[in-house]
């Protein structure tokens, strides 16, 4: 398990802070189980890990990600990595690529029900593995969706412009305004 540690420390050392999604502030952290589904290439990994060092979560072996396509996990059970991980004190688990896992909804059942001080955080991006799996994990996940990069993130990225959300509603009834605020950031013809 400590080659684990040492992989995610590394991770965690390499992860961008300047820009995250949207969905980092707006998942519930405080739940015990929460999923995280998106196309490939969305940045699940990233909000993972950038959640791990927003939230000042405790580097002292409490906390701990994996990636599940892990040539560890070749010759190991996930549930066996929670069992002794909360042994030895740990206290937040984050498991990425799930769906490359076989039994993962099963251990992650089983891994909620028996670790009751152990929040686990997982991602996947087969949303079809995903969905099949909502009988072993209804009622106990909470389950988000991150989509593609946005228009407006992308302006944020590309050009370090932000814009808040604004909602249809908001657009048809003050379209004019909204174009001027715009208008005034940046210069779309322009770009």
């Amino acid at each position: 398990m400590q080659k684990l540690f040492q992989k995610y420390y590394q991770k965690l050392d390499r992860v961008p802070v300047e820009f995250h999604r949207y969905l980092l502030k707006e998942v519930d952290w405080s739940s015990r189980l929460i999923g995280i589904k998106g196309a490939r290439g969305s940045g699940k990994t990233t909000l993972l890990l950038q959640s791990i060092h927003f939230r000042e979560l405790p580097q002292d072996h409490q906390s701990l990600y994996v990636s599940l396509d892990d040539l560890y996990f070749a010759e190991n059970k996930l549930y066996d990595l929670a069992d002794q991980f909360v042994r030895e004190g740990g206290r937040f688990l984050f498991l990425d690529e799930v769906h490359r896992y076989e039994r993962w909804s099963a251990e992650i059942k089983n891994i909620y029900d028996d670790f009751l001080d152990l929040q686990v955080v997982f991602t996947g991006s087969s949303l079809l593995h995903l969905d099949q799996a909502k009988g072993d994990l209804s009622r106990r996940a909470i389950m988000y969706e991150l989509w593609g990069l946005s228009f407006r993130e992308y302006l944020h990225f590309k050009l370090n412009t932000s814009f808040e959300a604004v909602t249809l509603e908001n657009i048809l009834s003050n379209h004019l305004q909204l174009a001027r605020g715009i208008s005034r950031k940046i210069k779309p013809l322009a770009q």
